[in-house]
């Protein structure tokens, strides 16, 4: 993943009960140099899980290219349960990445990137049949985030370990520093995009750190004040 991504609020981490919002120009919350701009509907975790999975599929080929793959491999790959809600699920986060227009800027890039997440995907036929073998495109020009130097590499088992919230959000985020900084809460809650008071979020993170730390990501922790430290432990 494009560090300016981990780094950000644009697969935010909001309450899954909550209906998505549809962001029109709308600026996202950056940690670090950069800057977003996003149009679309609100991407979440899930979506992220199903783009970081995207991306793996398509590394070996070159981008604009079709990559194409069972539906059934994907859910499983991912960790879903197969059942038909999970396919129209896949389906639905596809659909809207496809629908996405973001305007990425920072310091390496040195002017504004505008792409959509997803170029093209094709899951049915003409009579609207499911196609066994799905196609997804991603445009030639996404290859302009994908510097070596700017790059976050995760661990797949770990990240899909991770309930979809503020503990797969901040596994992405530290996964993106070798060496983790102090950071404020406020700070968090921005690039979570959390809705709801420094109290409960405070209660959440703690239970998220915990988690973190049981998958095996986090060697140690420490919330002093408003600020937290952490330790990876890889």
């Amino acid at each position: 993943m494009p560090n300016e991504i981990f780094r950000s609020a644009l697969f935010n981490c909001r309450n899954r009960n909550q209906p998505r919002q549809y962001m029109k120009d709308a600026e996202i919350a950056v940690i670090g140099d950069g800057q977003i701009v996003y149009r679309g509907e609100e991407l979440r975790q899930d979506d992220e899980l199903v783009w970081l999975h995207l991306v793996h599929l398509l590394k070996k080929s070159p981008l604009g290219e079709c990559v194409e793959f069972t539906p059934y491999s994907f859910i499983r790959a991912l960790g879903w349960p197969v059942k038909g809600q999970s396919y129209e699920r896949l389906r639905i986060c596809l659909s809207r990445m496809q629908a996405t227009a973001i305007r990425i800027q920072s310091k390496r890039l040195g002017s504004f990137i505008s792409v959509s997440l997803i170029q093209m995907f094709r899951s049915r036929d003409e009579q609207m049949v499911n196609l066994s073998r799905w196609q997804v495109w991603l445009c030639k020009e996404m290859l302009l985030l994908f510097d070596e130097e700017f790059l976050t590499r995760v661990n797949w088992e770990i990240r899909k370990s991770l309930p979809d919230g503020i503990a797969s959000k901040l596994f992405g985020y530290w996964a993106s520093h070798r060496e983790p900084f102090p950071v404020k809460i406020s700070t968090l809650m921005r690039l979570c995009g959390a809705e709801m008071s420094a109290k409960h979020f405070r209660e959440k993170l703690k239970i998220s750190l915990n988690l973190l730390q049981e998958a095996g990501f986090l060697e140690t922790w420490k919330l002093q004040d408003d600020t937290l430290t952490v330790r990876r432990r890889y």
